[in-house]
C-alpha cells in the first residue's frame, strides 16, 4: 500500500503499512505543539528523531530522545510524549509485532529504552528509506532482521554470538535467488528452506560473496533487463518480465547500477 500524507495545523504525518512481515506500520511525523497522552501499543515502537527531541515517560520514569539515539518502547507499557522545545520534533517510527522481538525482551526494554548506537541509528534510517519503495521487500526484510538482532544484542547481550560465514549455506541461498529471480522470495521462506536463522543467512551470504542477498537479486534482475532492452523490449514490459514492482522500480535500480535510465540504454542500442 502506498504511503498517504495528511496535514493539520502544526502537524504533518505520513503513515502506511508495507508488505514486510513483522512491520505493523511505518509512521513519519512532524509536530510542533502536540503532546501524546499516556497510551499503550500492542506492538514494539522503534523510534528515531531527525530534528528536535521528544521527552516521554515510560513506567513512571522520564526519558528523552537526542538526535543520535534509537528508542525502543515495549508493547503494553504505558508511555506519553511531548516536544522538548517550541520548535517541536520530526520523527520516524516503525511499529514491529512480536514476531520480530518477543515478550521476553519487554523487561530489559523498560529498563533501558534509549540506545546510543550510531550503527543501529544509521541502519534504522536506511530501512525507512527502503520501506518507502514498493518492490524492495527482500532488502527491507534483510535490513530489519539485522536491526532486530542488534536490538536483541543490546537487551540481552549474553545471548548473541558471532557466527562465521557458512559458504555452503550461502551457496544454497544463491541457488534459491537464481531460481526465484522473477517472482522473488521472502527472507523467512528462504531461511526455512535452508534451515537457518534469517540473520545468520544474511551474514553468511554477505560474507561469502561480498554482497547482500537483496543486492545480488537486484543486480541479476538488472542484468537480465539489459539483455531484454537490447532485444527491443519496452521498459514497462521489461520491468514486469524481470520481477520489478513497476517501471519506476526498474529505473531506480537500473540507473544506480548502469548509470543511465532503461529508456536511454535501450535507445543507445545499435
Amino acid at each position: 500500500m502506498a504511503p498517504q500524507a495528511h496535514q493539520a495545523a502544526q502537524r504533518e504525518i505520513t503513515a502506511w503499512r508495507p508488505r514486510v512481515p513483522g512491520v505493523v506500520e511505518v509512521f513519519h511525523a512532524h509536530y510542533t505543539e502536540y503532546a501524546y497522552p499516556m497510551h499503550v501499543h500492542e506492538a514494539w515502537t522503534l523510534l528515531i528523531v531527525d530534528d528536535g527531541a521528544v521527552r516521554y515517560d515510560l513506567d513512571r520514569h522520564e526519558h528523552g530522545t537526542p538526535h543520535d539515539t534509537v528508542s525502543l518502547l515495549p508493547p503494553y507499557v504505558p508511555h506519553n510524549g511531548s516536544p522538548v522545545t517550541e520548535h517541536g520534533f520530526r520523527k520516524r517510527v516503525l511499529y514491529l509485532d512480536l514476531s520480530r522481538l518477543d515478550e521476553s525482551l519487554i523487561g530489559p526494554a523498560v529498563d533501558g529504552p534509549d540506545l546510543v548506537d550510531p550503527v543501529l541509528r544509521r541502519r534504522v534510517g536506511q530501512l525507512h528509506t527502503v520501506l518507502a519503495h514498493p518492490g524492495d521487500e527482500l532488502e527491507a526484510e534483510s535490513r530489519l532482521t539485522l536491526i532486530a538482532e542488534r536490538l536483541r544484542g543490546h537487551l540481552r547481550p549474553r545471548l548473541v554470538e558471532e557466527t562465521r560465514a557458512d559458504r555452503p549455506l550461502a551457496h544454497r541461498l544463491r541457488e534459491l535467488l537464481d531460481e526465484r529471480l522473477v517472482q522473488g522470495i521472502a527472507l523467512d521462506e528462504a531461511a526455512a528452506l535452508v534451515h537457518a536463522h534469517p540473520a545468520h543467512l544474511v551474514r553468511a551470504f554477505s560474507g561469502a560473496y561480498g554482497i547482500a542477498p537483496h543486492q545480488y537479486l537486484m543486480s541479476r534482475r538488472v542484468d537480465r533487463a539489459r539483455r531484454l532492452l537490447l532485444e527491443g523490449g519496452k521498459p514497462a514490459e521489461v520491468a514486469t518480465a524481470t520481477g520489478f514492482y513497476d517501471q519506476s522500480h526498474l529505473t531506480r535500480h537500473f540507473r544506480r547500477l548502469v548509470g543511465v535510465s532503461p529508456g536511454r540504454y535501450r535507445s543507445s542500442s545499435r
